[in-house]
């Protein structure tokens, strides 16, 4: 019998022992995102949220001028569920641009801190934006207390054919542009604080998932970034900005002059790992599998 010296054979069992370890060891992807989520909507269920940490009523109004005249639920006629055209089972369909807003209240549905601010915000979208956008700036998400040049994180399609898709995310405008001369979105000051895409891949019948990450805002080193389809395609470093909220002010707009299919919105109270949002992009039923 061939006998295995002593020393040889404890390394041998600890070898095959981290094997087993390694191979044991459980995923806990979904649970981590599931513990980081702040709110959630399908649309599978109407047009509240499946899942809040704040208000999961949406509201609509007039204008945002006009916070005091929101009506619970959806009221304007241009935008409705749509029955299994969702990119999972129901979605929400924009039919045209017209003058109001619909909402989520911001208010622990956003983890935002004045200290130290992290999250991502995820969806998907479906639209072919050179034949279905009416002319004019479209944003998807528009999360704020005041607009989209004062404290803002959004994603945005270029007002004319051929479109970008860019990521802005932000600071308090007096900070940013304390003598402002000109519309804020053609000054090359508020430009060079996007990130964008050339040629995004959008197309009619197809869904392109949005990953908005973001870290450290109300720091010195904040850093924001844009995936698409699971895949990094700009990164902001160094904000410096201020991001200066009156939180209960402050909503997640949804289909600011959009015009094409939303499904599937989630938001986390941190910035998610490359793992996390490949499997986000991933997900067999959507954020519904990370809650089951």
């Amino acid at each position: 019998m061939l006998k295995i010296p002593t020393i040889k054979r404890l390394a041998f069992f600890s070898f095959i022992l981290a094997i087993s370890l390694v191979s044991c060891k459980k995923d806990t992807t979904n649970a981590d995102l599931k513990a980081a989520l702040t709110l959630y909507a399908s649309f599978d269920n109407g047009v509240d949220a499946d899942f809040a940490l704040g208000d999961t009523h949406m509201y609509t109004v007039p204008s945002r001028r006009m916070r005091d005249s929101a009506k619970v639920g959806l009221h304007k006629p241009d935008i409705s569920i749509t029955e299994g055209k969702g990119r999972y089972g129901d979605g929400l369909l924009f039919t045209e641009r017209s003058p109001g807003n619909i909402y989520y209240p911001s208010t622990n549905n956003i983890a935002y801190s004045k200290d130290n601010w992290s999250g991502a915000i995820s969806f998907w979208l479906s639209l072919d934006p050179e034949t279905d956008l009416e002319p004019g700036y479209c944003d998807p998400i528009q999360i704020t207390d005041v607009s989209y040049n004062d404290a803002a994180i959004w994603v945005d399609f270029t007002k004319e054919n051929p479109r970008d898709f860019r990521l802005g995310v932000i600071g308090d405008r007096d900070v940013w542009n304390p003598n402002p001369e000109g519309p804020d979105n053609e000054n090359p000051i508020f430009i060079d604080r996007l990130t964008g895409v050339k040629n995004p891949p959008f197309g009619k019948g197809e869904w392109t998932h949005i990953l908005i990450n973001f870290s450290g805002l109300n720091t010195e080193n904040g850093e924001a970034s844009l995936y698409m389809n699971g895949e990094l395609k700009g990164t902001r470093t160094g904000i410096a900005t201020p991001f200066s909220w009156e939180l209960d002010q402050s909503n997640i707009y949804l289909g600011l002059g959009y015009i094409g299919i939303m499904d599937d919105l989630s938001i986390f109270n941190r910035s998610l790992t490359d793992k996390e949002i490949s499997t986000l992009y991933t997900l067999e039923n959507g954020v519904h599998s990370i809650l089951e």
